[in-house]
């Protein structure tokens, strides 16, 4: 059972005042998973497209109109057009595609490849894979300026990819499992210890850490350096500034479970899947403006600002949903 939004914004305060160094991983209690989705009760939003293969992680980049999906069994990349959803191609990956990112417009995308231990960048309009070793189970990953940062979920570290190869391994919070950059930081969520630390991209200084909430799963920023911490299992949306610390300087209630998200840059805006609801929440970085109904278990949210169109996949029903929330193309 999900935790009571009230005894959940209770706990959360909690463990954001609590959260310290020198943990070990039998004090905490397992991570938090997105909730198990209910039998529909609405038709979802937009047009649904079947897709293959468990789709799990997603991105949508603004120059071309193409969105990128992670796809299993057999494990790849699958290229599809955004207007459509029709796949245009499948690119092999070493294996197990989690999250999804790009390093900027128009590319390449960032495939964390799990039970390999590798990052695979992957060209948007053609061509092979880079495969770059990294950590213990690459979860997540983000471009800054130069670098690429990969958070290595069993590994605690995040490692620092310079010119195709690893020049760093940092220590992180217990089980990174989100990484996120803006303006020259880097972001990653312990979602077993329950913080966020943060860290200069170019002096891999750590400026600090902080409590990440109840039981956070992802972490976005809206590109001002300000980072967003989806709070799963505290049900709500945590709001972190750097200056003069890094904390938690807000909380967005968010019951439902809350657990896909993805920033839309140039509006300030973020898109939330709700997987106990079935639900998508668009939202500004202090309040809740509009939901839309979903397909069932909407793990992943992916949008394309330029086109004003909203992507989400589920891996239980393996389809694409596609919205434009505001008549976009």
């Amino acid at each position: 059972m999900w935790p009571r939004p009230g005894l959940a914004a209770a706990l959360g305060l909690a463990v954001v005042a609590a959260g310290g160094c020198g943990s070990s991983p039998e004090q905490f209690p397992p991570v938090a998973e997105p909730a198990r989705a209910p039998a529909l009760t609405e038709r979802p939003a937009g047009r649904v497209v079947d897709l293959p293969g468990m789709p799990e992680g997603l991105v949508a980049d603004p120059l071309t109109g193409l969105v990128a999906v992670g796809l299993r069994n057999p494990d790849r990349l699958g290229i599809l057009d955004g207007a459509s959803g029709r796949l245009v191609r499948e690119v092999p990956i070493p294996e197990s595609p989690r999250h999804l990112q790009l390093v900027e417009p128009g590319g390449p995308v960032l495939v964390a490849s799990e039970r390999a231990d590798r990052l695979a960048i992957v060209p948007l309009r053609g061509g092979e894979p880079e495969v770059i070793e990294v950590g213990k189970y690459p979860h997540d990953a983000a471009a800054s300026g130069e670098r690429i940062f990969v958070g290595n979920e069993l590994g605690d570290t995040v490692s620092v990819i310079e010119n195709g190869r690893e020049i760093r391994r940092l220590d992180a919070p217990l089980q990174p499992g989100g990484v996120a950059a803006s303006r020259g930081f880097v972001a990653a969520v312990g979602v077993k210890e329950r913080e966020i630390e943060v860290y200069d991209a170019r002096t891999l200084r750590s400026l600090g850490r902080t409590g990440a909430g109840v039981g956070p799963t992802h972490v976005v920023s809206d590109g001002t350096g300000r980072f967003f911490i989806v709070d799963t299992q505290g049900n709500s949306v945590l709001v972190v500034r750097l200056k003069p610390k890094v904390q938690v300087v807000r909380r967005i209630a968010m019951p439902g479970a809350p657990y896909g998200v993805a920033a839309d840059r140039p509006k300030r805006r973020f898109w939330v899947t709700l997987t106990a609801e079935n639900k998508l929440v668009e939202l500004t970085d202090r309040r809740k403006l509009r939901e839309f109904p979903t397909i069932r278990q909407p793990n992943t949210v992916a949008v394309d600002s330029r086109r004003g169109r909203v992507f989400v996949v589920s891996p239980k029903t393996n389809q694409l949903q596609l919205l434009s929330p505001d008549g976009g193309e």
